[in-house]
């Protein structure tokens, strides 16, 4: 990983990434189009590609709205994000791969059909936690090291906004 050792302004090629997200208070969230949904306390984890030139950037960007630096609500997770009772925790990469719908066929399913897959045929990219959030974590890590399995790819994890 290249940068200043949090995560920010990080230069890799890109791949996929997971965010995870605690929820610290049950809240109603507008998210765009897909209207108005309830969502409860606890973690959440968001499961998106950064590819192209930008590489990662576009977790730099997820981190700038969870910390109310960006009020640009372009992606469905901008919503959530950008909530108040929102803290982005840590960001699960599989660098240099692309292997977004199969770490999110590898998640629970989504506590609401078509966030973050408009552009795919999963049924979605949020998946819901356990109530033991480091459970959780180390089965987001597991979903990416098995979608990497047998490629180029490498995982890691690298700070949220906390």
């Amino acid at each position: 990983m290249s940068g200043n050792g949090d995560g920010e302004g990080e230069s890799d090629a890109g791949g996929t990434y997971t965010l995870l997200v605690d929820l610290t208070a049950p809240a109603t969230i507008e998210v765009g189009a897909l209207g108005a949904h309830r969502f409860d306390a606890g973690t959440y984890a968001y499961t998106g590609s950064a590819l192209g030139p930008g590489g990662f950037s576009r977790v730099d960007r997820h981190r700038r709205t969870a910390r109310g630096d960006n009020d640009v609500r372009h992606w469905h997770v901008d919503y959530l994000l950008g909530h108040p009772d929102a803290r982005l925790d840590r960001v699960v990469r599989s660098v240099g791969v692309d292997v977004e719908c199969a770490v999110a066929s590898r998640l629970p399913a989504g506590p609401l059909d078509g966030f973050g897959a408009s552009d795919c045929d999963c049924a979605s990219h949020l998946a819901a936690g356990s109530a033991e959030a480091g459970g959780f974590i180390k089965r987001v890590r597991s979903a990416h090291e098995a979608a990497v399995s047998g490629t180029d790819g490498r995982v890691d994890v690298v700070p949220g906004t906390s």
